[in-house]
């Protein structure tokens, strides 16, 4: 598990300014698929990804989910709706055991008016989330599946989380058909090993030589 100091958003904080916020976040623990938060309900502040991960979900009226982002240790959750006071956009919901905190939007407002230099972090993430998000939807116009697969097997593969098929086709933009077929493909030329839900690369360098060179990073706990 990792302490607020490594999160990015407070690296310019001093010892005594890291154990004031610290003592603003509740501490909750969750278990394997397990709700962090709801589409459409309201948002009263924002939370903090310690241990574990979590997926953001958007889904459609006609029931189709869309898996936006999986967040790891030293991401953030809900920050999104942290200025704008409304309701969360997507659920979260863990893949495996999470350790996460939350912080009231007022008492961060109030830190934050002590420690401007936070806000300035602060935006640096969204920013940078955003480009990803951006050359994500670029991605979908001109990168084809294999390619876009291979970029999630290699990034999945650096945070060491598994997916299921279907899950990996959700935020791959995919059918589970064309994401079970893709992956066959892989594994029969030897170039992953599938065991259940966890997909083993074998030779990385053809993966990288799919994929196409898209700036989609958030930091090292984010994966869009």
């Amino acid at each position: 598990m990792i302490e607020l100091r490594d999160f990015r958003v407070f690296a310019d904080l001093k010892k005594d300014d890291l154990e004031k916020l610290s003592s603003m976040i509740r501490h909750i623990d969750y278990g394997a698929d397990e709700l962090i938060f709801m589409e459409g309900a309201p948002a009263f502040g924002f939370y903090l990804v310690f241990s574990g991960a979590v997926k953001v979900v958007k889904r459609s009226a006609k029931g189709k989910s869309q898996i936006l982002k999986i967040v790891g240790p030293g991401g953030m959750l809900g920050e999104t709706t942290l200025f704008d006071k409304t309701v969360h956009n997507a659920y979260a919901k863990t893949l495996v055991p999470s350790k996460v905190g939350f912080i009231e939007r007022g008492d961060f407002f109030y830190f934050l008016e002590r420690h401007p230099k936070v806000i300035f972090r602060f935006f640096e993430r969204l920013s940078l989330e955003l480009k990803a998000f951006q050359n994500k939807l670029a991605e979908r116009s001109y990168a084809s599946s294999k390619e876009r697969l291979a970029r999630l097997i290699l990034a999945l593969g650096k945070l060491g989380i598994e997916l299921s098929r279907g899950e990996l086709a959700e935020m791959a933009g995919v059918s589970s058909k064309t994401a079970i077929r893709t992956l066959g493909e892989l594994e029969s030329r030897g170039i992953i090993a599938l065991e259940n839900r966890k997909i083993k690369i074998l030779k990385e360098d053809y993966l990288k030589r799919l994929v196409e060179p898209f700036s989609l990073p958030v930091d090292s706990s984010t994966i869009i």
